[in-house]
């Protein structure tokens, strides 16, 4: 038997809307030993996302969903207590798919060492973590930003969307982000170095944002769908790319979910809308982790970590993603 004592969410119903408490089981058994070829982690840091929210329900997506009784799925970074596989030892740091749990027994393959002399944990969660993957490969694959161009993301205050606006500035862009309240807007233009910022809580919202974009938009990020994306393709110029990233206002819809009744600007300016999915992108996570480091240390791109501690608190935590109340990349700290 396992000295490990583990701690895990379990999904025990889907959820209709906002998950809630029952929707949970919180269980404590002992971590269970690893087999030949895996290793057993002790979880330090895990991704809570707004993807998690999709794969809470059943039916086709990108990715099976969370069958209920399993351990909630999460990406998380630890350090490696146990192995039976070559190439790791008890001490490496590894990240992958862990689980909303203290011990994840994991097969060596599905896991990747880390260094952390070389950034905090949370960063390897976040801008050299599946986040910035995301917003590299969806801002320069699909959304192919030329100098000059104007670049809107929305959500821009959260993970994805901060590194999207920054990696689009050192491109030579325009970037205009669209964030909820003051301070983040703040934050978008004072420390990120995005050209202007504009408030989706604003009664002028669409004002704002058409003044914030007089050369209308040319690659448009979205993260939240529904009004935004609405509002974003009335101001998309010709041959416009749109990049499917999310739709978070979206996810705890209890009706059907709101699709773009603006989509004839497509064809009017016969413009690209296309939606991204970081996983197909695998094959070249280590180049663009690479190019993201390099931009890093040389004080070009920057992340932001909301970190909350303590495992039992991840039912009230994941929430912070759907009300906006999160800054930055939400991680919770086990």
């Amino acid at each position: 038997m396992s000295m490990f004592e583990n701690r895990q969410f379990r999904l025990a119903a889907r959820p209709v809307g906002l998950p809630k408490a029952s929707d949970w089981t919180y269980v404590k058994e002992p971590a269970r030993p690893p087999e030949d070829g895996e290793v057993l982690v002790g979880v330090e840091y895990l991704s809570l996302d707004p993807a998690m929210r999709g794969w809470m329900n059943e039916g086709k997506s990108y990715i099976a969903p969370v069958k209920i009784g399993e351990v909630m799925r999460a990406l998380g970074v630890g350090k490696v207590v146990e192995s039976k596989a070559a190439g790791f030892a008890a001490g490496d740091y590894v990240s992958g798919a862990l689980g909303i749990q203290a011990y994840a027994t994991v097969k060596a393959k599905e896991l990747t060492k880390i260094d952390p002399r070389l950034a905090p944990l949370p960063v390897f969660l976040n801008v050299l973590g599946m986040t910035g993957m995301t917003a590299y490969f969806g801002l320069l694959d699909v959304g192919e930003p030329k100098e000059g161009d104007t670049v809107v993301v929305s959500g821009a205050a959260g993970a994805v969307g901060a590194t999207v606006g920054q990696i689009a500035k050192i491109k030579g862009c325009r970037v205009v982000g669209i964030a909820g309240g003051a301070q983040k807007c703040a934050f978008l233009t004072n420390e990120l170095g995005f050209d202007a910022a504009v408030d989706y809580k604003s009664a002028d919202f669409k004002k704002e944002l058409k003044a914030a974009c007089p050369n209308g938009i040319d690659v448009y990020f979205d993260n939240v769908g529904g009004e935004i994306l609405d509002t974003c393709l009335a101001l998309i110029n010709l041959h416009a790319r749109i990049v499917i990233c999310g739709a978070i206002s979206q996810y705890n819809n209890t009706t059907a979910i709101q699709g773009p009744a603006n989509y004839l600007s497509l064809l009017v300016n016969r413009a690209r809308m296309q939606g991204m999915v970081v996983f197909d992108y695998a094959d070249r996570y280590g180049l663009a982790a690479r190019e993201m480091a390099g931009w890093m240390a040389a004080g070009k791109l920057i992340g932001k970590e909301d970190i909350v501690t303590g495992l039992e608190s991840f039912p009230q935590t994941l929430l912070k993603l759907f009300s906006g109340e999160n800054f930055g990349k939400l991680v919770l700290k086990v």
